[in-house]
């Protein structure tokens, strides 16, 4: 006879920091996309991803956890009214995968367990927003991440983790999110900048960073909650997540070096700001291997990644879309590296799951043929075609009705004082003075007793770096 339900003390903590972990990423994620923005637009980039927090929260809690782990219906959706939010799961029956024969399920409490998925849930929202800087109406970005979440996000998670098709048929692997948040938000991002359209003046004009340290603290956040996203996502306080745990830091350190060194060699000096760039390439690719590979492999992951988004990000010159801030580059290509990764370095013999639970193959290096790649590369192509497609849809759609992008002059004077009617810097003149601020703090003043050097008008203006901090 099945021993009555309890709650399992260890795993129920791990998950419980694991969430708020994870839901530190999206503020990192507002700081990081904050810094990289002009000063102009710094409040609107960071209010994008604040808003997905309130929004994404409460509709995940009224019915997309029901779409994306309610009983399968038909390997798109699960039952809509399996956990509606007018329900209440308090019972000591109330426990994630509790069944019949094991009545404990993991011993984790399905509230905790509901909330550690609706921060995924609100961060691959909020992915998407960098792409769009500086020219979407706030009330429009809202309306789509409405659509979004509801149409894209919540059916494709638990088409990759509630029994649906990805998981359930194609048995295609994905152990945080490779799929389901970066290949997924890193489609909508593409759909969106080809409907919304350039900014002004890009790519003539340089549109630098604004604050590099801001995109530093930004990125080591976002590093700092990542443990709770891929460690967290094994669930239990088991050797699988002290795996995850160890992939997850050695990837992104091996991308950080992968990156600054194709940037060195390519423009002569590694940056800050592509150190922080390939740290977030590393934690992307790792995202779903890092309970399915070898630590060495995801070494060799992450340099690989760190390489290769370092110079994908330069195809948006090349193709011609306007990817503010780089997530197709990075999410979209990180994801797909990650993906594909499993099907060559999938290992049973790290995790037994990859066969017992999933369904799925060792990779390719380990005996299992190419039958996994050919899994994983289906299941990053159907998410990227639906996502893509609705959020394409949903923008036109937005467009066309209230408008989704704001006017020229909003875009030139800044849309944060058009949008949110406040600015993320005081500049104005202090006691009548000119220079504000900065002429307080002695920069850009001459010194006692010396007088300003005139401009040199003809002297010809230096070629416009999009690294260095204006």
């Amino acid at each position: 006879m099945p021993e009555a339900p309890t709650i399992d003390g260890a795993n129920t903590t791990w998950l419980l920091v694991s969430t708020a972990l994870v839901l530190l990423m999206t503020p990192g994620l507002a700081l990081f996309y904050g810094g990289l923005n002009r000063a102009k637009g710094v409040l609107n980039m960071m209010m994008m991803s604040f808003s997905a927090i309130g929004l994404v929260s409460v509709l995940w809690w009224f019915y997309g956890f029901s779409i994306a782990f309610g009983s399968d219906v038909n390997g798109f959706w699960g039952d809509p009214g399996a956990y509606l939010g007018t329900k209440t799961f308090l019972a000591e029956t109330d426990l994630w995968g509790a069944t019949a024969e094991n009545p404990s399920g993991i011993g984790v409490p399905l509230y905790v367990f509901m909330a550690f998925q609706m921060v995924f849930a609100v961060i691959t929202v909020a992915l998407i927003s960098g792409a769009i800087s500086d020219r979407a109406k706030f009330g429009g970005w809202l309306l789509f991440a409405f659509g979004w979440a509801t149409l894209v996000y919540f059916p494709v998670a638990h088409w990759v983790w509630g029994g649906g098709i990805i998981g359930g048929d194609i048995h295609a692997l994905d152990f945080a999110g490779g799929t389901a948040v970066h290949i997924n938000a890193g489609a909508a991002a593409l759909a969106l900048v080809l409907v919304l359209g350039k900014r002004l003046g890009w790519p003539r004009e340089g549109m630098k960073p604004h604050n590099i340290p801001l995109v530093a603290l930004g990125a080591g956040l976002l590093w700092f909650g990542w443990f709770g996203f891929n460690a967290g996502s094994e669930l239990t306080v088991d050797s699988v997540a002290g795996l995850a745990f160890i992939n997850t830091q050695l990837a992104t350190a091996a991308a950080v070096l992968g990156w600054i060194a194709v940037e060195w060699i390519k423009d002569g000096k590694p940056t800050v700001v592509g150190a922080s760039s390939g740290a977030i390439a590393g934690l992307v690719a790792i995202t779903p291997a890092c309970g399915f590979v070898a630590p060495w492999a995801a070494v060799l992951l992450g340099i690989v990644a760190g390489a290769v988004c370092a110079l994908a990000i330069s195809l948006k010159y090349k193709l011609g879309y306007d990817d503010s801030l780089d997530v197709v580059g990075v999410h979209f290509v990180g994801g797909w590296i990650g993906s594909l990764w499993l099907g060559l370095f999938a290992t049973n013999s790290v995790n037994a799951a990859i066969t017992d639970v999933v369904g799925a193959s060792d990779g390719l290096f380990y005996g299992g043929g190419v039958t996994q790649l050919g899994r994983q590369a289906l299941a990053g192509l159907i998410v990227t075609v639906w996502s893509f497609g609705v959020a394409w849809v949903l923008a036109f759609v937005i467009e066309k009705t209230i408008g989704f992008r704001v006017s020229a002059e909003a875009e030139v004077d800044g849309i944060d004082i058009a949008e949110h009617a406040e600015s993320g810097y005081d500049l104005s003149t202090a006691g009548g003075g000119s220079g504000g601020a900065f002429a307080m703090a002695g920069i850009g003043t001459p010194a006692p007793g010396t007088a300003a050097k005139p401009a040199a008008e003809d002297e010809p203006a230096a070629p416009v770096n999009e690294k260095v901090a204006g």
